[in-house]
């Protein structure tokens, strides 16, 4: 029994610690703080909160990632062709690196070949790139709840878009590469009217990592097999411990 529960227990604590360094810890209701200046692709240094006039949508990636950041603006593209809000009327998007190596010349022209995708909408004043330095992508992170980690020379990052309202309040998480329009719309109307929602799809964080290779999301075998386990074992413990009562209680009673 002591066994089971102490696999169960090394299987699950590192992917936990591994979860207090990585991942998104959603910060809903919380406003997007006036400090943060980042500069757009062209050029310009701007205070990320004053842009924020309408329903925005921001996807935090880094231009030259080789594995998830493609997928996920590949599927912010995808949802805004599909989607009938107006591009710059009814919300924008922010895509905002979060290395402070790229530039406003690679933001550009990361916007250019979006731009083609999306093909729709007020792209020139509703679709914004950012870079910014060090100091401030790290304070906007900690704001929005947003945890990556270096790894040699790349970044093991999550796949979310962030809404905020009008006002710069977080508004609602939405997580993964693919977005369903009704999705996006919803989460934009609730954030015109300053309300913020739920995650329905936290679950793919738990039971799904990301394999870069195949650019799509494979089953964490080994968090959900710790997670049954631990299950199980709890399961049996408490078991253990209601018959001995009920053994001392009978004795007691004779």
């Amino acid at each position: 029994m002591v066994i089971a529960f102490l696999m169960a227990f090394i299987l699950v604590l590192p992917q936990a610690k591994a979860d207090e360094e990585l991942g998104v810890f959603e910060k809903l209701d919380k406003f997007i703080s006036k400090d943060f200046y980042f500069t757009n692709e062209k050029g310009e240094h701007v205070n990320l909160r004053q842009e924020i006039d309408k329903p925005t949508v921001i996807a935090l990636v880094y231009y030259e990632c080789p594995g998830i950041c493609t997928p996920l603006l590949n599927g912010v593209a995808e949802v805004m062709n599909r989607s009938d809000m107006e591009l710059g009327t009814d919300y924008q998007v922010f895509i905002i690196s979060f290395s402070h190596k790229e530039t406003p010349q690679l933001a550009a022209k990361k916007k250019r070949n979006y731009v083609e995708l999306v093909g729709k909408g007020d792209t020139e004043n509703g679709f914004h790139f950012f870079t910014g330095d060090s100091l401030t992508i790290a304070g906007f992170l900690d704001n929005v709840g947003y945890k990556v980690k270096f790894d040699g020379e790349e970044y093991i990052h999550p796949a979310t878009l962030i809404v905020s309202t009008p006002h710069g309040k977080i508004a609602r998480y939405l997580h993964g590469t693919y977005f369903l329009p009704f999705n996006l719309k919803m989460a934009v109307i609730e954030a015109s009217q300053e309300r913020s929602g739920p995650t329905i799809n936290k679950l793919m964080k738990f039971c799904f990592s990301y394999d870069p290779e195949g650019q799509t999301y494979v089953m964490n075998i080994t968090r959900i097999t710790g997670f049954i386990i631990l299950t199980i074992a709890l399961g049996i413990l408490a078991y253990l411990i209601a018959t001995n009562k009920r053994r001392k209680t009978i004795i007691i009673s004779n």
